[in-house]
């Protein structure tokens, strides 16, 4: 499973960075729910395919 935390940066840069604005914020949020919705859509399709072809026998 991909970790979400996999960032190399020093803690020096992110302690000095500017704090994400609401705007950025939301950009990667709405961008995570998507990627997830993804994923899932294509497990369910995944599971209503192994459905039908199995139901088919």
């Amino acid at each position: 499973m991909k970790s979400n935390y996999s960032n190399v940066a020093q803690l020096k840069e992110l302690m000095t960075a500017p704090p994400m604005t609401a705007a950025k914020h939301a950009e990667v949020m709405r961008k995570r729910i998507a990627d997830r919705r993804m994923v899932e859509e294509a497990r369910e399709l995944k599971k209503a395919e192994d459905g039908l072809r199995f139901g088919a026998r």
